[in-house]
C-alpha cells in the first residue's frame, strides 16, 4: 500500500521504526472558532502551538493537518537540526545589515540548543545527539572551498569554536571516507530522529489543550478563516506553515518550489564495520559537491542517507508518487558506498522521499501582517529542523504582540518574489540539477573548481 493510500509506515525509514502508527486523530467536524488557526502539523505548526501555550496558556489553538502530525517532511527528513539557515550570511547581510547578519546566525546557533533543551524538559527521546557536522573536502577543488568556507567565516567574526578545517587525518578520524583531503567542521548540529521529534511535540500541544484536526484537507487559507469540506475554523490569526505543500493551496502555486530530496536508510551495521565508518560521536555529514547529499548514524546503526538529485516536476505537482525514484536511490547508494566501500555487502532496507519547499531568493521567511491577521513561516530548503523551532517561537511573540530579539531577526516581514511561471521555472530547476551534477563530474575529472555551478548560483540570486 503506497502512503497515499494511507500505508504510513510507508513513509520513511523513521515512521517505520516507530512501529504500527496510532490511529489518525479525528477530523473537523463543523464551523469552530479559535484564537489562533494553524495549517499544517509540521514542526513549524507545532513549535509555533507549543510557544503559544507557553506564553498564553489561556489561548484556544487548533492545528489543521490534511494527513496526520508529522506526514510532511517533518517526518521525512535527514535528521540534522542544524544552525544552517538558506541564504548565506552575505545575502542576510546584503538585506539587512552586518549586524542583524550576526544577529541571525548567532539565533540559529541557539536554536541548536533550544531544540535539545525542550526536547529534554517534555521528555521526548528523539534519539539526540549533538557530534557536530563533517563537511568532506575529496577532491581538490572541494578542498578550496572547504578553506575558502573557513575564511569567510572568520572574516565574519567567527572563531575555531564555532567553524574550522580540518586535516586530512582529522577528517578521517571524524569520518571515514576514501579520498579525503580535509574537512570543514562545525558544532553546531545533533543527529536526531525527526519522526519522534514531531510526533512527540504533537503529543505535548494536545495534552497542553491544542486541538490538532487530522484527515482535513484545508482548501483556502485566508484572512480570518481557514476553510475545510469539513466546515471553517474561524479565527483572528492564521498561521500558513505549509512549507513543501504549499503549491497545493490557491494563490500559492509559485510561492515555493517544491523540490523533492530522496533518501535511503541501510540495515543495522556491525560493529567493525562502524569502527572503519567512524561517526563515533553520530556527527552528520555531506561533502563539499555542489549537488548536496547528506547522511547521519541513526541510534540504532544504520546509515541514513540523502541527496537532491530529484527533478522537479512541471506545474508544481506534489504527489506521493514522486517519493521514491529508483534510478535516483540506486545513485543515492552508488554514491555512499563510493563514499565507505565497507557498505558493498550491505543493503537499503528503506527508500523513500519527500518535498521541500524553495523560496525563489532562497531566504527562508517568517512573519504576520497585522492588517489581516496572517502568518506565515518557511522556505527553508531542507534546512528546517532548526528554523522551524526559531519560527515557531518568533511567530508566538508575534501573534501575542511581544517585541522580541527574535522579532528583530532580519528574516521576519522578509517577502520573496514569487517564482517564475511555466515553463520557465520547469526549466530553470531542473537546468540546474543538470548545471551542479556536470559541474561535480567536471570537478571530479580535472581536480578544478567548476565555474559553471557559481554562475548559475548568481543567476538564482543566492
Amino acid at each position: 500500500m503506497t502512503h497515499e493510500a494511507g500505508g504510513l509506515r510507508d513513509l520513511s525509514f523513521w515512521w517505520d521504526s516507530l512501529g504500527a502508527p496510532p490511529a489518525a486523530r479525528a477530523p473537523l467536524d463543523g464551523d469552530l472558532d479559535v484564537d489562533v488557526a494553524i495549517v499544517g502539523a509540521g514542526y513549524t505548526g507545532l513549535w509555533t502551538a507549543y510557544y503559544l501555550t507557553q506564553l498564553e496558556p489561556r489561548l484556544q489553538v487548533a492545528v489543521v493537518e490534511a494527513r496526520v502530525a508529522g506526514f510532511g517532511a517533518s517526518g521525512r527528513n535527514g535528521g540534522w537540526c542544524s544552525a544552517l539557515f538558506p541564504a548565506s550570511i552575505d545575502a542576510v547581510a546584503r538585506m539587512s545589515s552586518r549586524v542583524e547578519a550576526l544577529a541571525m546566525q548567532h539565533a540559529m546557533h541557539a536554536t541548536v540548543d533550544e531544540v535539545g533543551r525542550v526536547a529534554a524538559v517534555e521528555g521526548l527521546a528523539i534519539d539526540w545527539a549533538k557530534g557536530g557536522t563533517v563537511g568532506l573536502a575529496r577532491t581538490q577543488a572541494q578542498l578550496e572551498r572547504a578553506r575558502a568556507a573557513i575564511a569567510h567565516w572568520r572574516s565574519w567574526g567567527f572563531g575555531a569554536a564555532d567553524y574550522r578545517l580540518l586535516d586530512a587525518d582529522e577528517a578521517a578520524a571524524r569520518a571515514g571516507a576514501t579520498d579525503v583531503l580535509g574537512a570543514t567542521f562545525t558544532p553546531h548540529c545533533a543527529a536526531i530522529h525527526p519522526a519522534k521529534l514531531v510526533r512527540g511535540l504533537a503529543e505535548v500541544v494536545e495534552r497542553r489543550g491544542v486541538r490538532i484536526l487530522e484527515q482535513t484537507v484545508a482548501t483556502s487559507v485566508e484572512a480570518g478563516v481557514v476553510r475545510t469540506a469539513w466546515g471553517d475554523v474561524r479565527a483572528p490569526f492564521v498561521v500558513r506553515a505549509t512549507e513543501g505543500f504549499t503549491a497545493r493551496l490557491p494563490g500559492h502555486r509559485r510561492t515555493l518550489l517544491p523540490v523533492y530530496s530522496l533518501m535511503l536508510a541501510t540495515e543495522p551495521l556491525p560493529d567493525d564495520v562502524w569502527a572503519e565508518i567512524g561517526l563515533a560521536a553520530r556527527e552528520t555529514f555531506n561533502d563539499a559537491r555542489h549537488l548536496i547529499i547528506y547522511g547521519q548514524r541513526t541510534a540504532d546503526g544504520r546509515l541514513a542517507f540523502g541527496g537532491r538529485g530529484a527533478p522537479y516536476h512541471f506545474a508544481s505537482r506534489v504527489e506521493g508518487g514522486f517519493d521514491r525514484v529508483p534510478a535516483v536511490h540506486e545513485g543515492l547508494w552508488r554514491t555512499l558506498v563510493e563514499l565507505f566501500p565497507v557498505l558493498a555487502p550491505y543493503r537499503a532496507t528503506h527508500t523513500w522521499g519527500g518535498p521541500l519547499g524553495i523560496p525563489r531568493d532562497w531566504f527562508a521567511s517568517c512573519g504576520l501582517d497585522r492588517r489581516t491577521g496572517l502568518a506565515w513561516a518557511g522556505g527553508y530548503v531542507g534546512d528546517g529542523v532548526a528554523t522551524s523551532n526559531l519560527a515557531g517561537r518568533t511567530l508566538a511573540d508575534l501573534i501575542v504582540g511581544r517585541t522580541t530579539e527574535l522579532t528583530r531577526l532580519p528574516w521576519v516581514g522578509h517577502r520573496s518574489r514569487r517564482w517564475e511561471p511555466e515553463p520557465l521555472r520547469w526549466l530553470g530547476a531542473n537546468g540546474g540539477l543538470a548545471v551542479m551534477s556536470s559541474a561535480d563530474a567536471a570537478e571530479a575529472r580535472t581536480g578544478r573548481p567548476a565555474r559553471r555551478a557559481a554562475v548559475f548560483g548568481r543567476l538564482l540570486g543566492h
